[in-house]
């Protein structure tokens, strides 16, 4: 992790949920941390990756991850994986909460996975018996089976209908409250930059996600499209030094992977998809990532059209730059040049050639988004912005459009920041070509530091 980077959660005590497939764990995550973020479906496996939130309880948050569900089944894709993550989950954790299903029982898997609890350093692990919705199916629980798990009483709580969730989170919050890490209150609202990492599946995302971060959070495998959910993580970063030294704080989303609408398979997939399409409309910046080894796709120009028509910062991170033949200079700026010619409508944003493998460059992603966040930001005086267009329109008269009228540019204000937008007032009946509303945009950056950021520009005709 890079010397000026921590993840912001790391204070905060940690409960991890763990279980086998389909008890249910996303259900209760979703109702802890009281926002519907992980997939839920009655698929087994639905979550591959663990997820992370924040739960307030009583005034105070801890963290909760959910990690994925385990078969112990060596012919289940990625499961090795799944077990690896759950295992480092389990031994990071303050507090281990063991999901069950309350109405199947006590199956095999259960007794694998406690075995492997009983291997871990003496932490406080809590047995929950989920899908508890009555108090018929609750009175199957005083079966010997539960106890000869070595786990204690097990906790029935049905996190579809919270029924005991209240009590459930109570044990939880007095267990957090004797531990070393104490849950933590309500830090005074910050301003976060969001940032979403997007790209076509296969291309990197999770290695380069996993690199900012400084973590091995997110799994990563060749097998495409392995992240099918978002997976969000608060880092903080420091710039500057001494009295210019200031703290920000970044949320980093890692999306699923869009591919074309006729290759997406299944409702989860495209459950993946509409949320990827959601993160990207709350972002404020957006790490386009393209395969460094490959040529541009169609997917590729696809996930760019998006971009276009959203007006987020961008920053394109050209990935698996360690596996190009030629790392030269020249060659650089070819492939600058060519993504330029696929994406003309993102001229604006910076090329940074990475390697999520190796780390190579990834780091100097973060004072470039500082860079970008104050470039979103910045509101230019109509004062200035009036001398600015009188000295453009003595060097560069505007052009005329379909009209029959030469256009004549009464004023020009910036009516929004983050994206910065402006208005542009031309004399009613007479006509402004399109290219003149480019030619503005690109004086306007020349001027001002709109590095990274799309501008936009308003017609607004007016008599005067």
């Amino acid at each position: 992790m890079h010397p000026k980077v921590r993840q912001t959660t790391q204070i905060l005590p940690t409960v991890a949920l763990i279980g086998r497939v389909n008890v249910g764990k996303s259900t209760l995550f979703n109702r802890l941390i009281e926002e519907h973020k992980a997939l839920v479906s009655d698929t087994p496996g639905t979550t591959r990756t663990s997820n992370e939130g924040i739960v307030l309880w009583r005034g105070k948050q801890f963290k909760l991850v959910d990690t994925g569900g385990l078969r112990f089944e060596d012919d289940v894709p990625l499961e090795k994986d799944i077990i690896a993550q759950s295992e480092r989950a389990m031994k990071l954790a303050d507090i281990v909460v063991f999901v069950t299903d309350g109405q199947a029982g006590v199956l095999p898997q259960e007794k694998e996975l406690a075995k492997r609890l009983r291997r871990i350093e003496v932490k406080p692990v809590l047995l929950v018996a989920n899908k508890v919705d009555t108090t018929k199916i609750e009175k199957q629980l005083t079966e010997p089976e539960w106890y000869k798990l070595g786990l204690g009483e097990p906790i029935p709580v049905s996190a579809s209908n919270s029924r005991n969730v209240g009590d459930f989170l109570d044990q939880l919050y007095y267990l957090l409250e004797e531990g070393e890490r104490k849950p933590q209150p309500v830090p005074e609202e910050t301003e976060t930059i969001r940032i979403s990492v997007i790209g076509k599946p296969n291309v990197g995302k999770s290695s380069l996600f996993n690199k900012l971060i400084g973590e091995e959070k997110v799994i990563v495998s060749d097998m495409p499209h392995t992240t099918r959910e978002p997976h969000d993580t608060l880092v903080e970063y420091t710039a500057g030094a001494g009295e210019n030294e200031h703290t920000y704080t970044i949320n980093f989303i890692d999306t699923a992977g869009l591919r074309r609408k006729s290759k997406v398979s299944g409702t989860l997939e495209r459950q993946g998809i509409q949320k990827t399409i959601e993160i990207l409309e709350q972002s404020d910046l957006v790490l386009f990532v393209l395969d460094g080894a490959e040529s541009i796709s169609s997917q590729d120009r696809q996930l760019g059209g998006l971009l276009e028509r959203r007006s987020k910062s961008v920053i394109i991170l050209l990935n698996k730059w360690d596996l190009a033949e030629d790392q030269s200079q020249t060659k650089r700026t070819e492939s600058v040049q060519q993504i330029y010619s696929h994406f003309p409508h993102l001229d604006f944003a910076p090329v940074v050639f990475v390697s999520g493998k190796t780390g190579y460059r990834v780091h100097d992603i973060f004072p470039m988004i500082v860079r970008l966040w104050h470039a979103r930001h910045t509101s230019i005086p109509n004062k200035a912005l009036e001398v600015f267009l009188k000295h453009v329109m003595a060097t560069h008269a505007p052009a005329r459009g379909k009209g029959t009228r030469h256009p004549k540019l009464l004023g020009l204000h910036q009516i929004n920041v983050a994206p910065p937008i402006f208005e542009l007032f031309i004399q009613y009946r007479t006509s402004l070509h399109t290219s003149y509303a480019r030619f503005l945009e690109n004086k306007l950056r020349e001027q001002f530091d709109f590095t990274g950021t799309p501008i936009v520009i308003k017609l607004r005709k007016m008599k005067k």
